[in-house]
């Protein structure tokens, strides 16, 4: 099971820090990412890391000001948003291994 906390209402240029927590065996280990689904679109993958956390990968609409980091000692998987822009409206999942996925987390971004 996987739930995300940290979206909100911020204004472009800000930043927010989401956060994926899992529980039982959910990371261990298994590849983690985010995506977004903003609205009347199809859902997109933002950014991936490996079970590690040595490899990540980044989805071009947000190299550079996106960073996906995990702790594997807690089960958690961090999005830092960085220079947000209204573009990035959305509602962002995390997702295991491409099968499980979480909540959900509304981030808006107001111009």
């Amino acid at each position: 099971q996987l739930q995300a906390s940290g979206g909100g209402l911020v204004q472009a240029g800000d930043s927010l820090r989401l956060s994926c927590a899992g529980s039982g065996r959910t990371f261990r280990p298994v590849v983690m990412g985010w995506f977004r689904q903003a609205p009347g679109k199809e859902r997109e993958f933002v950014v991936g890391i490996s079970a590690s956390g040595g490899s990540t990968y980044y989805a071009d609409s947000v190299k550079g000001r996106f960073t996906i980091s995990r702790d594997n000692a807690k089960n958690t998987v961090y999005l830092q948003m960085n220079s947000l822009k209204p573009e990035d409206t959305a509602v962002y999942y995390c997702n295991a291994a491409f099968i499980i996925w979480g909540q959900g987390t509304l981030v808006t971004v107001s111009s």
